[in-house]
């Protein structure tokens, strides 16, 4: 049987970016067969190289958002580094970048620049707020646009708002672009030209809000911060157990409710009770709803408790920390872990989430080192090693 190649097989993607709305967006092309080249400053590279030392020396940011790609390092300040960038681009079929806004067209390299000189590129700015409007240049770090995003407003609990733990801004946006470019790229074999692509952070944020801005816009009012549980359903929440962990489980109607109280909480009388027996009862007595699932599944071990659920057909899961995730059994029966390497050895890494099945597997080449690539990329370009040398002399490359 013949295997199909990646899809993204034979594209090159250039990408100046930096933290992790680009570079996660440019990870997704790279798992797909793109080779991804990564354009960093020489004093450092991108910055998110210097967040942590959590792996094994590594930025763990960086270690999760940059897998499979290729390093140069070029001060894109200087007119010979923008000649370098210029030569790869020539050959290039996606272009992105996140600088801060403005910078990109200070160089030369914003979208609308780039699609007049190379017409079959398609050129991605990733941004914080959009390229017009009031707050077209504000600095915009992940945790500054959930904040004006809404979505902090509605995280936490009744007394305490709080971000998301993961950059979901962030990821948002990596995602937009990651689907901007593959539609992109359909386009292009439609019309052989590429083109623009323009993703901003809050634009990304605000349509994953969609449920409470809908909510809020046309009900009239903001959904309570719940903390784990939900605004109009109960129970659904997180209930300690006898062993110290915590077990989580959805009631979504009224024959699930029956079920509950009748073959887990072992309390019949309350199917029918009038203060537990709708969705609308439980919601307004939630305080009671939720005494009496506490009472009971505290009563139980976890695996007794998730046993109990399972049997009866309620939706349940553990709160798990993330080194229960690292460990989960789902993740390891379905062989959902691989080894990639790094500058300081094997990492271990998850598979992307897109299977392709009866294709090639996943591309999942090395985390690179800053500037790795970069007589290899230069001497493609014709390069000559004397060249080479003085641009290494005058800190154009590293």
């Amino acid at each position: 049987m013949t295997t199909e190649p990646l899809p993204l097989d034979g594209i090159t993607v250039v990408a100046v970016e930096q933290a992790v709305s680009a570079p996660f967006a440019t990870r997704q092309l790279a798992d797909l067969g793109a080779r991804v080249i990564k354009v960093e400053r020489p004093d450092g590279g991108d910055f998110a190289r210097g967040y942590d030392t959590a792996a094994h020396g590594l930025a763990s940011h960086f270690v999760w958002a940059n897998r499979g790609k290729e390093s140069i390092a070029l001060d894109l300040k200087d007119p010979r580094g923008r000649e370098v960038l210029h030569g790869l681009l020539a050959d290039a079929d996606v272009f992105v970048q996140n600088l801060a806004q403005g910078a990109a067209a200070r160089l030369g390299l914003d979208s609308a620049a780039l699609c007049a000189r190379y017409p079959r590129l398609v050129a991605v700015d990733v941004s914080g707020y959009g390229a017009q409007g009031p707050y077209a240049h504000k600095r915009a770090y992940d945790m500054l646009v959930q904040c004006e995003a809404g979505l902090v407003s509605v995280t936490g609990t009744p007394e305490q708002p709080v971000k998301a733990g993961i950059p979901a801004a962030d990821i948002a946006a990596a995602m937009y672009a990651f689907s901007g470019v593959l539609a992109a790229l359909l386009r292009r074999g439609i019309t052989g030209r590429g083109g623009p692509v323009e993703v901003s952070m809050l634009d990304a944020l605000a349509e994953w809000m969609g449920h409470p801005l809908h909510h809020t816009m046309h009900g009239g009012e903001q959904p309570v911060r719940t903390g784990l549980a939900h605004a109009v359903i109960a129970p659904y929440d997180a209930y300690p157990t006898a062993d110290g962990d915590r077990v989580l489980l959805s009631v979504q109607n009224d024959r699930e409710w029956r079920r509950l109280v009748q073959q887990v909480l072992e309390q019949p009388e309350l199917a029918d009770d009038p203060a537990y027996a709708t969705n609308t009862a439980r919601t307004g007595n939630r305080e009671k709803t939720d005494a009496v699932v506490a009472e009971a599944l505290g009563r139980l071990g976890a695996d007794e408790a998730i046993g109990r659920l399972e049997a009866a057909g309620i939706a349940c899961a553990r709160l798990n920390s993330v080194a229960q995730l690292a460990g989960h059994p789902q993740l390891a029966a379905r062989d959902r872990w691989r080894e990639v390497g790094s500058p300081v050895g094997p990492l271990r890494a998850l598979l992307p989430p897109i299977g392709l099945p009866g294709g090639a597997a996943p591309h999942m080449g090395a985390v690179p080192a800053l500037g790795e690539h970069t007589d290899d990329l230069l001497s493609a370009l014709g390069m000559a090693g004397a060249q080479i040398s003085e641009l290494r002399r005058d800190g154009v490359i590293a």
